[in-house]
């Protein structure tokens, strides 16, 4: 269980293996590599060094590592959405930090029938359904969960409110003079969305269902709305000079699409989302984006969760992390008249 180990199945370096497991130069090693040597590190049960020098100083653990369990409750692939990428990586940080392995990742379609008996406690990504949780709490009831809105569930949950984020994201764009604002993302029970609308009603904007894209989220989907946006728009029918985009991931895709056109079509339009993932600071122009604290999130989540399983606490705790606007290049204002 050693970092030789682990380099020599990924085919790296053991000075690599070590910045990315211990988080301590981000860039050090392309995302690909990264995944691969988290996952031969969760394969071989890779606990720190500390952990290690215990054992072999006093012949036993003085607390056995704890085995934890992590759903993926929105999404069917961590290479699809940017953001709980990110927030599961930061994870993987933490839990090792704490000398506590991950027995399973497991998919929401997969974990309805997903045996959880043997693991001390799970961690939810993303927005959970009652039948989902019903199915995790019926095998344990050591569970937080990390999402963007209160889920008013009997558990621990660690949360950065989606709708005030997009509430701020909102209003930055009426600062810059925007009224005609288009939104892309998912409409149905999303919080994000709520926010959107919220802005408008407050500010007496009739809402235009026409700048209204349902979608899933995906860069794919964020390119087939915003092309049908800029279709409306050169046809004159349906006008807006700024996007909002649920997530970074729909806006970087939509920022690409819009350095394709005509340069007034490309500075007639500003961009804004939330996330604020490491590719919104590759982007052109640079991202204007919500940022939610992942890393911040993940410390409190996989503290909670030990705290529980360690049975420092039964009742169910909340904590909300603040979001932030993060200043780019992607909005511009419009001069008064």
């Amino acid at each position: 269980m050693s970092l030789k180990q682990i380099a020599s199945i990924v085919g790296t370096s053991v000075s690599t293996v070590s910045r990315v497991l211990n988080n301590t130069s981000p860039t050090c090693a392309s995302k690909d590599l990264q995944s691969r040597i988290w996952e031969a590190a969760r394969e071989i049960g890779y606990v720190p060094n500390e952990t290690a020098r215990q054992l072999k100083k006093s012949g036993q653990l003085t607390a056995p590592p704890a085995h934890v369990s992590i759903v993926l409750a929105r999404i069917s692939s961590l290479e699809k959405d940017l953001f709980f990428s990110e927030l599961f990586r930061s994870l993987e940080v933490e839990l090792l930090k704490r000398q506590t392995l991950i027995d399973q990742v497991i998919y929401a379609d997969e974990s309805l029938t997903q045996d959880l008996s043997a693991t001390d406690g799970v961690i939810i990504l993303g927005r959970c359904s009652e039948r989902l949780l019903n199915h995790i709490t019926a095998q344990t009831k050591n569970i937080v969960g990390i999402w963007r809105n209160p889920m008013n569930f009997n558990v621990d949950e660690v949360i950065c409110d989606g709708k005030k984020a997009a509430e701020q994201a909102m209003r930055h764009l009426l600062s810059c003079g925007h009224k005609k604002i288009a939104y892309i993302g998912d409409c149905s029970y999303e919080s994000r969305y709520v926010g959107y609308c919220n802005i408008l009603i407050q500010n007496n904007i009739l809402m235009n269902y026409a700048l209204i894209k349902q979608t899933d989220q995906t860069k794919e989907a964020a390119e087939t709305a915003f092309r049908e946006l800029l279709e409306y728009k050169n046809s004159g029918k349906n006008d807006f000079t700024a996007v909002f985009c649920a997530n970074d991931s729909s806006a970087i895709r939509v920022l690409e699409v819009l350095r394709t056109q005509k340069k007034k079509i490309r500075e007639s339009i500003s961009v804004i989302s939330i996330d604020n993932v490491e590719d919104s600071q590759n982007t052109h122009p640079l991202l204007t984006t919500i940022h939610i604290p992942r890393g911040e999130m993940a410390h409190m989540a996989v503290n909670l969760l030990l705290d529980r399983i360690a049975r420092g606490h039964e009742e169910a705790v909340r904590i909300e992390f603040p979001c932030r606007l993060v200043l780019r290049d992607s909005c511009y204002t419009i001069p008064p008249l």
